[in-house]
């Protein structure tokens, strides 16, 4: 097992870089799990930065799980950064332990997709696969972090104690379009747990949140509760959701949603946690 990197607590962003930086000189050859979001984004052009395009390779999985449009995007922000970058895509959903949409589904669905990056890495001769986890990720509840550690999967930022804030911040001095992205998370996150996941449950999930989007409504979720689709919004934002009210109502309805409803708590990352 390698040997945990611990960084000062105090270390001022500058510093941080630096620490992650050292990383990654250290590492060589690395392989980048790359979704297009503002960590692996900032991850993937600071290996560049470091180790010079022929020592990256960025590798998206794309699955069912994904909104439909991630992929391009995340083949956008590569070619942007000018990352050598592939794609591959698995049917997450034929296991049937994913499927079945347990507390500790994430753990199993990032066995699958990180084992295959590995592939892709080793045959690539690229010794690390590396994560944009960053520091504020272990707050939340997250099982698929027990996949990571399995696989020696190694997280740079998280290790140098790199914010979400400050990796936003760096990311706008290097110019990146990510810089100001909303946080995502797969769609599953998005679904009760203990609900089936389904091609189908997913693909209206999808579309019930770009409706969302498409009204100004960022950031947001869309949470499916079975028959009832919960909307989080910012609380600034509820009186915008209420003026477009009866077009979200009939819409999510012809979802397949009985119930519509707006979570007066407000728009929360990992908020189907909070019964856990």
């Amino acid at each position: 097992m390698r040997k945990k990197s611990a960084y000062n607590a105090h270390m001022n962003m500058q510093d941080k870089l630096l620490a992650c930086k050292q990383q990654l000189a250290d590492l060589g050859k690395v392989t980048v799990a790359f979704s297009g979001g503002v960590d692996s984004s900032f991850l993937l052009a600071l290996a560049v930065e470091t180790l010079g395009v022929d020592n990256v390779l960025a590798v998206t999985v794309n699955s069912e799980l994904l909104a439909a449009h991630e992929p391009e995007h995340a083949c956008d922000i590569a070619a942007h950064i000018g990352a050598t970058h592939i794609t591959k895509d698995v049917m997450i959903l034929t296991d049937a332990t994913v499927a079945s949409n347990p507390p500790d589904r994430c753990y199993h669905c990032k066995k699958q997709v990180f084992g295959l990056i590995g592939q892709v890495a080793a045959e690539a001769g690229l010794p690390h696969v590396l994560s944009g986890d960053n520091a504020d990720d272990p707050s939340d509840y997250r099982p698929g972090m027990r996949a990571l550690v399995e696989l020696d999967i190694r997280s740079p930022l998280k290790d140098a104690e790199l914010t979400k804030a400050e990796i936003r911040a760096l990311s706008a001095e290097r110019h990146l379009p990510t810089a100001d992205k909303p946080s995502a998370a797969c769609l599953a996150s998005r679904v009760q747990y203990g609900l089936e996941l389904t091609d189908e449950r997913l693909r209206r999930l999808d579309a019930g949140e770009q409706l969302l989007k498409s009204l100004g409504l960022t950031p947001c979720r869309l949470r499916d509760h079975g028959q009832l689709a919960r909307i989080e919004v910012l609380p600034e934002q509820f009186a915008d959701a209420l003026a477009a009210r009866d077009q979200l109502v009939t819409e999510l309805r012809g979802l397949g949603w009985n119930y519509v409803t707006l979570d007066i708590a407000g728009f929360r990352s990992g908020s189907m946690n909070e019964t856990l």
